[in-house]
């Protein structure tokens, strides 16, 4: 039961990580550089509505998921004696945490939130200091979260590979 367990968590590790990676990839390389293709205040409107309608169910899903299945799944399989695996699965619980999960709450959302309670500024030259001042260190504080989120991923599929080679 503990195996399949194992398993199963292993791959919710997998799906969750690779999500969250895939919606950071995304927002570095097509999203961020198409808002900042458009004119300044629509821009700020336009990150204004992402950043609401994101907290849903499913982003938080994806979004805590990485740091809980990653974690269950190390002790699980530690639990197993899968000691490299379990610690592989620690590891990526770890990245995540410092590279993607801490980013957000303490660089992102904050910025989330005073672009939002900014609002967009009358001024067009205001807006576009505004955009530019966050869009490039969101963007760039994104990134990391991507990167972490990576390597994170690559992580599990390394504990993986590894669990199942030392049955």
């Amino acid at each position: 039961m503990n195996a399949t367990l194992a398993a199963w968590s292993a791959a919710v590790t997998l799906a969750v990580t690779g999500a969250i990676t895939g919606v950071y990839y995304a927002f570095s390389v097509a999203v961020m550089p198409g808002l900042n293709a458009a004119d300044a205040g629509t821009a700020i409107r336009a990150m204004t509505s992402i950043n609401q309608k994101i907290q849903n169910p499913l982003f938080f899903v994806t979004f805590f998921g990485p740091l809980v299945a990653a974690t269950v799944t190390g002790v699980l399989l530690l639990i197993l004696g899968k000691r490299t695996a379990g610690v592989l699965f620690l590891v990526a619980a770890g990245v995540y945490l410092v590279g993607a999960f801490i980013p957000t709450v303490v660089v992102n959302v904050p910025m989330n939130d005073t672009l939002d309670a900014a609002g967009v500024p009358t001024d067009p030259a205001e807006a576009v200091r505004v955009w530019a001042s966050y869009s490039s260190r969101w963007t760039w504080w994104n990134s990391v979260r991507a990167g972490a989120s990576l390597i994170s991923l690559l992580l599990a599929g390394l504990g993986i590979f590894l669990s199942r080679m030392s049955r």
